[in-house]
């Protein structure tokens, strides 16, 4: 006497979808728009990477209360929290990141001498673009 049990999901589909350029797009910006901005907000507490202060335009810095470390103390909060976002809800997420960037090249753009880190964080906010509209599609369908 023999049984069978089968889990009501076939394996063939979960491999195709592992497979799909799309969802594997998808799974790696997601992957990078979580941990970067998390690492990113860690070290604004840190400044083991850069001295962050450095890098907040000094019309900013004037507008915002208390010192520009200070300043990036809120700033590492806000990025921790857009990293967890996008883990959680990557459709929102993306947007958000995108926004905070656009953002950022807006400060780095008024901070003279800091013109390629803002093209850079260009390219990022396009990948972030990527990575919400890819969301519309992938997010929730389980491999």
């Amino acid at each position: 006497m023999a049984s069978t049990t089968t889990s009501g999901t076939s394996v063939t589909p979960r491999r195709a979808a592992l497979t799909d350029p799309g969802y594997q797009a998808f799974v790696i910006l997601r992957t990078g728009f979580t941990v970067a901005p998390v690492l990113f907000g860690l070290d604004k507490f840190a400044n083991l990477l850069v001295d962050w202060p450095a890098y907040l335009a000094p019309w900013i810095d004037g507008i915002v209360p208390g010192s520009a470390q200070a300043a990036m103390y809120a700033v590492g909060v806000i990025e921790i929290v857009a990293g967890a976002v996008v883990g959680i809800a990557p459709r929102f997420g993306g947007w958000l990141v995108a926004g905070w960037l656009a953002g950022i090249i807006v400060n780095l753009l008024t901070l003279s001498g800091h013109y390629d880190v803002a093209l850079r964080d260009f390219g990022l906010l396009l990948g972030a673009v990527a990575l919400a509209r890819l969301a519309r599609r992938h997010h929730g369908a389980r491999p």
